[in-house]
């Protein structure tokens, strides 16, 4: 119970950074344990940690950090502009899944756990391609990313990445949410594939197997079907691997510069184009390791690449 107790604040913990009380369902599916515990006995810790002290409270169905009220009402407010971006969402990633050599499309980011920070946040996405096309492909998704701009709408497919490069290397508790939390709008088995891969992430969060927020899979037809096809045929030979390397090599040259930032996550190779030149999980991680040592919970959640710093 010791066990459970300590997984349970670390995972509200863990929420309070992104300032997102959890529901009971939300504190089980994305509980920060090694082996898999199950609702009823959450539930059963829970009542006795909120017996015991004022750390956790429950208010209206949600699971608040010292009582902080002030989350609850954003909790809410934040549930209403998922509403109004969601739809938003599903129909940009739908153009996505109809471009040439894209495999899988998934929301990431804040959209995923339903807590966008107001009416105009990015759509975040990752995108699987065909391998030897990441480039093409992202090219491709461009055009969708400067279309949405002229109505007002920011579209990010800020990770693209081959079905050949799937395999994480980073292993951390950040990564480790980003990968669970991530709702497969198009290419269901290649989700599944992605996350047999990646089956590291079962030793921090066990009970994430599925999205919590699933979606039914929106499959290309009719005549986008048969242009996707007729574009990857007429890029599938040389042509296409003359412009994947064109696309390539300017890219990296274009973004040369922001590569050396301090917190640069960025990755740009012929199998993955991650954009994330300032990355928010390096800062995100310490943290979390100032909150666990706050509340003597200092283990080995912590990544060890931190343990120098």
């Amino acid at each position: 119970m010791q066990s459970v107790e300590a997984a349970i604040l670390r995972t509200v913990l863990y929420a309070h950074l992104f300032r997102f009380p959890l529901t009971l369902p939300e504190l089980h599916h994305f509980l920060i344990h090694d082996t898999p515990v199950d609702i009823h006995t959450l539930d059963a810790v829970l009542r006795q940690i909120e017996q015991r002290t004022t750390i956790l409270q429950r208010l209206d169905g949600y699971i608040l950090y010292r009582g902080d009220r002030d989350l609850l009402n954003r909790r809410l407010e934040r549930e209403s502009l998922t509403n109004q971006l969601w739809p938003l969402a599903v129909q940009y990633g739908t153009w996505l899944a109809r471009l040439p050599f894209i495999r899988m499309v998934a929301i990431t980011g804040a959209l995923s756990m339903h807590n966008p920070a107001s009416a105009t946040d990015d759509l975040d996405y990752i995108i699987v391609t065909l391998p030897g096309r990441v480039w093409l492909a992202r090219a491709f998704a461009i055009v969708v990313v400067r279309l949405a701009r002229l109505r007002g709408v920011t579209v990010c497919p800020n990770y693209v990445l081959a079905e050949t490069a799937m395999l994480q290397e980073r292993r951390d508790i950040f990564l480790a949410h980003e990968v669970v939390q991530m709702v497969p709008l198009f290419g269901h088995n290649i989700y599944r594939r992605f996350r047999s891969l990646n089956q590291w992430t079962d030793q921090q969060l066990p009970n994430a197997i599925d999205p919590f927020f699933p979606i039914e899979e929106n499959i290309p037809t009719g005549i986008w079907a048969a242009l996707k096809q007729g574009l990857e045929a007429l890029l599938s030979g040389q042509l296409g691997n003359w412009l994947e390397n064109w696309e390539h090599h300017r890219k990296v040259r274009r973004f040369a510069v922001e590569m050396r930032h301090a917190h640069a996550a960025a990755k740009l190779d012929a199998e993955q184009i991650k954009g994330h030149f300032n990355d928010h999980g390096h800062p995100i991680l310490k943290r979390y390791e100032e909150l666990l040592q706050q509340h003597g919970l200092h283990e080995s959640w912590i990544p060890d690449q931190l343990a120098g710093d």
